[in-house]
């Protein structure tokens, strides 16, 4: 793209963005398990963007100029702590996603703790990758701790084992992304407590619609505030909340413990610099888009959404369950739902290619240590009305991959892998791997033309051990973003 001398009409841009979408997987209507959440509410969308529009010239970085967006901010943090069992003193700050909280909350843990050196974070291995992200940011040594491979949860024993005085933050998720189980949160805030550590639980996915299917009769351990040692808990917005993209809410149990979470800044000749989040400039319509949704939806909005969602979560898990092959794994407690295949079932990497082919995005999740490879699948509101027709594809999809057989990588190629060093990999090394896995380059330079079936490139990437993987994907994802 170059900047034209005289630009295009507002409708011909309009139809080339619509053509540009045409290859994006849908938002809507209950196919795509991952990386979306949808009501299935009409018109919620539409007041989300009405919201959004009337704000779009405002900022976020100075609440005296624009006191609109500081209302819209305490009702929305208010609303979570209220849901969250924050007490009278509970306080917060909207970010732009759960990443973004679990930063900011890594931050607070290691500032408000200027007497440790080399400060350490203690998390299960199930916890999510935005903890080693935090920890990499913000040079905190993760340390991780073990899970069961059935359960999928830490022992609090182990938890509490390895807290040292250099621990800043002990973490536990509500629940895990990987498997839907929730962490002994109450044990867990508990060790922490025990040794004067703060105690953040990552409920990103769970915190807006656990309290519902609370509510709902479905038994639930303590998770949240109202738990004795929770410090910090962040909850998306733009998740099980259904605003859109990017909303989340960090909560701090005081206004002691967000303190060390800001920044300022006065020691130059421009204007004094204070921030709550990593952003300065903050985009106003997130939050507006949010506070219209949470405003117009209510408690009586979200319990419908999410009951809802339980029964096509309950429905789903029996129905996976009865599949010849595939195991539920967990069981899980909230609306995420992780199966495995038994010995003699298929393999899970053609697996997904078949439901693609028959219309349905799942995630493949790989193995770590005696966890296992697994489908992910993101159940929401709108998935109800989807749950038989994706059985009946399911089964059908499983018995295409029974006769399609497993995808074997080569052994040398899996010798080959094991002697490259991640961090000296070549540029004719990495290709080498691309032409492995089936990547061709493309007419677009440094593009490249992904195959219709990603079995092949997933059994490629299960075999690499965790730190190649890495630095394959970051060499894939350069090549992607080369103009």
């Amino acid at each position: 793209m170059t900047l034209e001398k005289q630009g295009a009409p507002a409708e011909d841009v309009l139809a080339e963005l619509a053509a540009l979408r045409a290859a994006d997987l849908p938002t809507h209507g209950g196919r795509t398990w991952a990386y979306v959440y949808d009501s299935g509410l009409a018109g919620l969308d539409a007041l989300a963007h009405r919201a959004a529009e009337a704000v779009t010239g405002l900022n976020g970085l100075d609440p005296t100029v624009f006191p609109s967006l500081l209302t819209m901010e305490n009702e929305v943090v208010a609303a979570a702590a209220r849901l969250l069992g924050g007490g009278p003193g509970t306080v917060g700050t909207v970010t732009s996603g759960g990443t973004e909280s679990i930063l900011l909350a890594v931050k607070a843990a290691r500032d408000g703790r200027h007497d440790v050196e080399r400060p350490q974070l203690v998390a299960p291995v199930t916890a999510h990758a935005a903890f080693a992200k935090a920890a990499e940011y913000f040079r905190v040594e993760l340390v991780p701790v073990e899970v069961d491979p059935v359960t999928f949860r830490p022992d609090p024993a182990d938890v509490a084992a390895a807290i040292t005085d250099r621990t800043v933050l002990v973490v536990a998720s509500a629940p895990s992304y990987a498997h839907g189980v929730i962490d002994p949160v109450v044990e867990i805030a508990a060790v922490a407590a025990e040794r004067g550590v703060r105690c953040h639980v990552d409920a990103c996915i769970g915190g807006w619609v656990l309290p519902f299917w609370r509510r709902l009769g479905v038994p639930m351990p303590g998770f949240d505030l109202s738990v004795p040692g929770v410090t910090s808990l962040s909850v998306d917005l733009h998740k099980y909340a259904y605003a859109p993209k990017g909303t989340s809410v960090l909560l701090h149990r005081d206004a002691e413990l967000r303190r060390s979470q800001y920044f300022a800044f006065a020691d130059w000749p421009g204007y004094s610099m204070i921030n709550a989040t990593m952003q300065s400039t903050k985009s106003a319509a997130p939050l507006a888009a949010a506070w219209a949704v949470l405003r117009h939806l209510g408690e009586e909005g979200y319990l419908a959404l999410a009951e809802q969602t339980l029964a096509a979560t309950r429905t789903l898990i029996a129905g996976v369950e009865a599949v010849e092959g595939l195991r539920v794994l967990g069981p899980p407690q909230a609306s995420l739902v992780a199966f495995g295949a038994a010995d003699d079932g298929p393999d899970l990497f053609v697996l997904a290619d078949e439901l693609t082919v028959r219309g349905w995005y799942v995630q493949p999740q790989f193995a770590l240590g005696a966890l296992p490879t697994n489908l992910h699948l993101t159940v929401t509101a709108a998935s109800a009305p989807k749950i038989e027709p994706f059985l009946a594809d399911l089964r059908d999809a499983v018995a295409a991959a029974h006769a399609h057989g497993p995808v074997a990588v080569d052994a040398g190629i899996v010798e080959w892998l094991r002697t490259l060093d991640p961090s000296t990999l070549t540029s004719e090394e990495f290709g080498g791997l691309l032409a492995a896995g089936g990547l061709a380059p493309g007419d677009g330079g440094g593009a490249f033309a992904l195959p219709a079936r990603m079995a092949e490139i997933n059994a490629l990437l299960a075999a690499a051990p965790p730190r190649l993987r890495e630095r394959l994907l970051i060499e894939f994802f350069g090549l992607l973003y080369t103009p």
